[in-house]
């Protein structure tokens, strides 16, 4: 169980995030979604370790991990998939993916590893000596969530993963994180494509200038007037996804 209480994070003088309580279940499949600016990427960049909190504390299966730096929060088994997907494009994509098993428990099993994200991503199978750069969008965004995977992670973090992609590669890059969190691996996602991750979800939070304004199920929350009007972006006659 991942538990954040009274989180604070901060740009200089600038407060990004305010008194952030959120928890992620083993095995559940969470969404942020708010407007652009919400501070959702400093979210979870906070969560992975990356931007440090200013203020309150964050825990893992009752470990502390606030004051360790960023590879601690890997070793405790949190992998983060970055927004623009954050790829070396000159190396290969088999040096990519390898690059996601320096853990030690991981490097032991690297090639075990590497045969199994070559089998959830074929593709990837297909083209390990490729460089990481000539490969398409959606391949690369294959690439970089099979990048976390090689670490074994228990919770797997992803920003905007659908950024950048067309539609028919949003809908096969959102059945292929169903399919990692019906395995068994716990997912945050912080997404733009709203009616979507909020389909996906089984809980969401919605992130507005830096607070926590509202959370619970996912239809529950679409049927909000206010929600759906001020933080979500929907119209108020759209229909909310069906399950």
């Amino acid at each position: 169980m991942l538990e954040l209480a009274g989180i604070e994070a901060r740009y200089g003088a600038a407060t990004a995030l305010r008194d952030i309580a959120l928890a992620l279940g083993d095995g559940e499949l969470v969404c942020v979604v708010g407007p652009n600016g919400a501070g959702k990427t400093t979210l979870i960049n906070v969560i992975a370790g990356i931007h440090r909190a200013s203020a309150g504390s964050i825990r893992l299966d009752s470990h502390d991990l606030t004051h360790l730096p960023a590879h601690r929060f890997v070793d405790r088994g949190i992998a983060l998939v970055p927004e623009g997907r954050r790829l070396f494009t000159t190396m290969t994509v088999r040096e990519n993916l390898e690059l996601g098993s320096y853990r030690p428990a991981s490097r032991a099993r690297r090639d075990e590893l590497l045969g199994q994200v070559c089998a959830r991503f074929p593709v990837l199978g297909q083209c390990l000596d490729r460089a990481a750069g000539t490969l398409s969008g959606g391949q690369q965004q294959m690439l970089a969530i099979g990048r976390a995977l090689m670490a074994q992670p228990k919770i797997l973090l992803l920003d905007e993963p659908s950024l950048g992609l067309a539609p028919i590669i949003v809908l096969e890059m959102f059945d292929l994180i169903r399919k990692v969190n019906a395995e068994g691996t716990a997912v945050l996602l912080v997404e733009q494509n709203v009616a979507m991750a909020m389909e996906l979800a089984g809980r969401a939070y919605v992130l507005e200038e830096g607070r926590i304004v509202a959370e619970g199920k996912p239809d529950v929350l679409l049927r909000e007037p206010h929600i759906r009007r001020a933080y979500l972006g929907l119209e108020e006659n759209s229909g909310a996804p069906s399950s």
